[in-house]
Formats: structure tokens, sequence, C-alpha cells
């Protein structure tokens, strides 16, 4: 069964352009303020089953928190429906809900009457409430007197502790410290497990991958993609990185600095003795050579090699070093060689960024990443997760 289905909802807002701003002004201004409409969502159909996970991923003003507001209520679609189904929470912004001059405890109990709880369902969680927050020692203080971290903790604490089914959050965890962040996370994934439906706005890539079952990525209030986390997250990252390249392409004409490609012009697997190789193996030494722009061998740059998987789970990065410009049998630039010995990557497609800093040619702000792919594979029997972790275990005769 369907807990959330959105179907062909738009949302319009109207800009407006000299809107009075006094009494004087609305008289002496003939005809109604100009405005414009903007579209914050466009046509969008989402459904969310019920137990589910689901995120939502875009840039800054894209419309995935006006769609979660709709999602919420708080908002009505222009055009198209919105259908939910059981006690929705939502943690939308911070202090949402909050009345500066009651305290934390009043504010618990406005919070959770508006959600739907009756005084006497309200007491027998309020202690769960303050001891998951731990704000114990100011929950009897003015909220007004809270710092961002505490807005959040007491709200954060009431949305998931009011039995909700439905449970919707807006990029609000990250205001929170380390050990609240991890509480929360946790929290959720406990609330996943009984079965509560939550739909999750954020950044934070890495929890969007770990908690959700579906991601949609949003795009000046269009869906670009939906669908299995990892495809789409891969498919956003090569959108950001497009627009990224686009960016930097336009200001280095405009400036008249190097632009470069964010492609190596060639690169290759090689064993120690430099014969090419098709993959790499797990346990075994690696050398990744790659070609760059000849305009770069002009002087000495500092170079570091970031991996990361094809769905764009960074798996390591290299530390800094500063070789010297070589020419070697590739075509079309110099080379520089990093070498790994061993290899310690699973088996799997890998997508190596050589990362060129500093120099005149390249400004610090305008670094640029050379991206190419290659491929590991296991010749014994591969590691679990993404890397082959080397240790050593030995008999501590019992003690």
């Amino acid at each position: 069964m369907k807990a959330i289905e959105v179907q062909d909802v738009s949302k319009r807002f109207r800009l407006y352009k000299d809107r009075p701003s006094s009494v004087k002004q609305l008289f002496t201004k003939f005809g109604r303020p100009k405005y414009e409409d903007f579209w914050a969502v466009k046509n969008v159909s989402l459904d969310v089953d019920e137990g589910s996970v689901a995120g939502l991923i875009g840039h800054n003003g894209c419309g995935k928190s006006t769609l979660l507001r709709m999602m919420a209520g708080i908002h009505f679609p222009t055009s198209g429906t919105v259908t939910t189904r059981g006690r929705i929470s939502a943690l939308l912004e911070l202090g949402a809900g909050f009345h500066p001059d009651l305290t934390g405890r009043e504010n618990v109990y406005l919070n959770a009457s508006i959600l739907g709880l009756s005084r006497k369902q309200t007491d027998l969680i309020l202690e769960r409430i303050v001891d998951f927050s731990g704000l114990a020692p100011f929950i009897d203080s003015p909220v007004k007197h809270y710092s961002s971290g505490m807005y959040v903790r007491l709200g954060f604490a009431v949305a998931v502790h009011v039995d909700p089914k439905v449970l919707l959050v807006d990029e609000v965890i990250a205001v929170g410290d380390e050990d609240f962040q991890r509480r929360c996370l946790d929290h959720i994934a406990g609330l996943k497990a009984d079965g509560v439906t939550i739909v999750i706005v954020s950044h934070g890539l890495g929890v969007i991958s770990d908690l959700c079952d579906q991601v949609t990525w949003m795009d000046h209030g269009v869906v670009r993609d939906s669908g299995e986390p990892s495809s789409v997250i891969a498919n956003y990252l090569r959108g950001v990185n497009a627009g990224e390249d686009e960016r930097l392409r336009i200001e280095a004409e405009a400036s008249g600095l190097l632009f470069s490609p964010a492609k190596a012009t060639e690169s290759e697997m090689v064993d120690d003795s430099g014969n090419p190789l098709e993959f790499g193996v797990t346990g075994e030494p690696i050398n990744m050579r790659v070609a760059l722009p000849e305009v770069l061998a002009t002087e000495e740059h500092t170079y570091s090699l970031m991996i990361q998987t094809e769905s764009g789970v960074v798996v390591g990065e290299t530390e800094m070093s500063a070789p010297m410009a070589q020419q070697d049998p590739l075509a079309n630039g110099y080379t520089i060689r990093c070498r790994f010995d061993p290899l310690l990557l699973a088996p799997g497609i890998y997508e190596g960024r050589v990362r060129v800093h500093g120099g005149t040619t390249v400004r610090a702000e305008a670094m640029r990443d050379f991206g190419f792919s290659f491929r590991v594979r296991a010749e014994s029997s591969p590691p679990g997760g993404l890397l082959r972790l080397p240790a050593t275990w030995l008999k501590d005769n019992g003690r």
C-alpha cells in the first residue's frame, strides 16, 4: 500500500516587484502590484510505499522542501493531488512550531497536541522525549534562550516519539553535534525497522545512500531521476560535475586563465616493468599512469588521487605529492604515475580522479579533477565491502 501518493503536482508562488512597503505607497501607486509566477514544483508524480524510506536530493531551490511541505499539508498544490495515510510527524525547519516565550516542556505539550496527542498521551512519552533530547537541565527554560542545536534536539525528539506513521525530515539533523546526529540516525533506522514511512530531504548523500530504499533527484522543480539510490546518486553527481565544468569553463574564458577538461587525455594501468594491464588485481601491486594536458608540464604542481565507486561513494584519497613532470610513451601530454603496493580495492569498476593543485596555470579555486575509469578483479577470495583491510592476527595466550 502507498503511504504517500503525489500525482502530477505543481506549486506556484508569486514573486512581487515594487511591492508597496507602506500604506502611503499602497495608495500613491496606481494599479495592482507587479509580480512574476515562480513554479517551485512542476508536474511531479511520486509514490512512497508504506514502511519504506524515500530521499529527496537536489540543489538548493530545486523544490524538494516545497514538495515535503505539501506532503505535510503546510502548502497546498496549485494543481495535482497529494494523498497521505496515517499520522504525519514533520521536522521541517529550525524551531518550527515552537513558541519562544514558552519553556521546553510547554513546547513539548504544544507540539504534541498539534500532532494529535492528548495531554495524557504526552505525559506517557514526556520522559523519553526529554532523555532523548539531552536537555533535562534546560527543559523548564524558555526556548528563546536555546541554541540552534538545542532547538533541533527538542524538535527532533518530539517528532520521532509521537508514534508517527509517516515522518518527514528536512535537513535539520546536520545542525546537531556528532553524538546527537548518530542518535538521530540510529533512531531513524529503528523507526524504519518498525515500519514507519520516512521521507528525508538532505544534502548528505552518505546518509541518503545508507538509509533510503528509493531516491528522487529534483532539479528546478522537476524530477530528473527516481529509483534505486546508488543509480540516482551517481546520475546526480554526474550532473553536478557537468555543471561545475561549464561554470569553470565560462570563468576561465572570462579571465583568460587555463581551463583544463575534466578528463585525462589518456590513462592506463601498468606493471612495474611498464607493461599495460587490462585490470588491477586485489592484493597485487599496480601502477596507474595518467597523461595530463602538456601545458601543466611547464611547472611543478601538487597532486593527489581520489578513488570512488561508480555510484559516487568515495573510497579514499592519497596523500599530496609533487612529482616531477616526466616524458613517457603515452601520447597527448605528459604523465604522472601513482603506485599501489598492494592494491587493496575489492573487485569492481572505479573512477580515479587526479587532483591538480597550485601553480600559476591553475588557480587554487579552479583546481581540476582529471577523471579516468579502471577495473579491479580478484584472483582469490574477494574481500567483503570495498577494501581488503591489511591486518595481522596474533594469539594472545588467553590474556
